[in-house]
């Protein structure tokens, strides 16, 4: 009999390099990069599909994408052992301490083969992968820390290197004791590592027996290995979702499991990968492994090109035109566009973080936000107005609501609306309107099988999200 594998999927991060694409309220691992309907989130989850011995995954998330992780989940028909929710990012090591004592939890008198994966990783050679996984496998049996080593294909300084004892037999995918982790080095170093075979790229991807991680944690990270017991078994659950303990979280070290287990541990074993992997750590990045024109372009969206060769050129919303461009990302959304070299666009974090400074929203959020109900894009905005674009999915329900600051006016254009206005019931259809006074309750629901779609104008003396009380949510919140 196979032992199963329980993927833990760990969907933090802010993708700050793929801006403005990917930002902290939306970022790249719940988008679609390239043509399949699917985003990276998902198809991670998929390309495990095919394994016969796999249970159910584990995801941790940052509370603010909690609504994101399970919609995209209910989307592939998967339901979670469990989705655990950090208070804030604290790197990779607390993360899999969490997920290894969960999964010890949930599989009771068992001990786990954990699977941990990050959420935003592109792989284009599925069967390769999932043979290197099974591989992995009978290390992972004998207690072994396996991760998996990417073969390079140029000398990158965006990647962190393990050193393994023996150069790699790819015919066989057979592990090799590791000697060493290198995180990013220069170029000239990087130079080197491409000609001495036993380095491989750091993947990122681990795999272990849970009480296998969790000796090792208690051997080289104790404290780690306390404060995640304790944020725990101190959590709560919400819906469908475990919130850990704020106290204890936030005692927990900043680091990673590299620094804390893998490069002290005697037990890492690294297996081969040659499956077409790549973490997208920038633009240039998501060129690379994007399909390419005759003149090497990539074209998403709305645009005309003439003349430009080598290039990344992507419209969400308006056109995008480009004349003889050489080695360039042009991206546009609807509130920002980027223009840079393609051999500048690891620098586009930087920009992320000056926008932050000079406290311009376009760096963090989107105007199109998420909720679990759906969503809503702002149209057009001043400081005591403001017009939204709403779409309620079949049988989302708003909160039991009320604002002190200002009154609305919804215009249905799609769908048909149940509207709760104080002690008051009302069914509409499109083309038909309502007001909702300044200080009403009042909510809206979707009754019908399709999106229900309606422009919601917004007018008092301040129009900001956090003008809401809430009398009653189905989601909790």
């Amino acid at each position: 009999m196979e032992d199963n594998i329980l993927p833990v999927i760990m969907c933090g991060g802010t993708g700050s390099r793929l801006w403005p694409l990917s930002r902290k309220s939306f970022p790249k691992q719940f988008l679609s990069l390239d043509d399949n309907k699917y985003s990276l989130l998902q198809n991670t989850q998929l390309r495990l599909q095919k394994l016969k011995n796999l249970d159910s995954p584990i995801l941790i998330c940052n509370e603010e994408h909690r609504f994101i992780v399970a919609e995209q989940m209910r989307e592939i028909e998967i339901t979670p052992f469990s989705i655990l929710l950090e208070p804030f990012g604290r790197n990779t090591a607390p993360t899999i301490t969490l997920a290894a004592l969960k999964a010890l939890e949930l599989k009771e008198n068992a001990d786990p083969i954990i699977l941990v994966l990050s959420s935003d990783h592109i792989i284009n050679k599925t069967e390769n992968f999932l043979k290197a996984i099974k591989a992995g496998v009978g290390y992972a049996k004998k207690d072994r820390l396996v991760t998996f080593g990417v073969i390079p294909r140029s000398p990158h300084t965006g990647y962190g290197y393990i050193k393994s004892e023996n150069p790699f037999d790819l015919e066989k995918i057979s592990g090799e004791k590791i000697v060493e982790f290198t995180e990013k080095p220069n170029a000239e170093l990087a130079e080197k590592f491409i000609l001495d075979k036993r380095f491989s790229w750091n993947s990122g991807i681990f795999m272990f027996k849970a009480t296998t991680i969790l000796n090792e944690f208690k051997k080289h990270a104790p404290l780690v290995l306390e404060l995640c017991k304790e944020s725990l078994s101190k959590s709560k659950f919400d819906l469908d979702f475990q919130r850990l303990n704020k106290e204890a979280f936030k005692k927990c070290p900043n680091i990673s499991i590299d620094y804390s287990i893998m490069e002290k541990s005697n037990k890492g074993t690294v297996l081969p990968l040659d499956a077409g992997w790549s973490d997208i750590g920038s633009w240039e990045s998501l060129w690379e492994n994007s399909e390419k024109d005759n003149n090497g372009n990539v074209v998403q969206g709305k645009v005309v090109n003439l003349f430009s060769n080598n290039s990344f050129l992507s419209s969400n919303s308006r056109l995008l035109v480009g004349i003889g461009l050489q080695n360039i990302i042009a991206v546009e959304t609807n509130d920002a566009i980027l223009i840079t070299k393609k051999s500048e666009s690891q620098k586009v974090k930087d920009i992320v973080k000056k926008l932050k400074e000079i406290e311009f929203s376009e760096g963090e959020k989107h105007l199109k936000i998420f909720r679990p109900w759906g969503f809503y894009i702002s149209i057009a905005q001043e400081s005591t107005w403001q017009v939204k674009m709403i779409e309620v999915k079949p049988n989302g329900k708003l909160s039991l609501q009320m604002h002190h600051h200002r009154s609305e006016h919804w215009v249905i254009v799609k769908g048909r609306a149940k509207v709760e206005l104080e002690s008051k019931v009302e069914y509409l259809n499109e083309n038909q309107s309502i007001y909702i006074p300044l200080g009403s309750k009042h909510r809206l629901t979707n009754p019908g099988k399709i999106p229900l779609v309606l422009i919601e104008v917004q007018s008092g003396s301040y129009v900001g999200e956090d003008d809401i009380v809430r009398y009653d949510d189905k989601y909790g919140r």
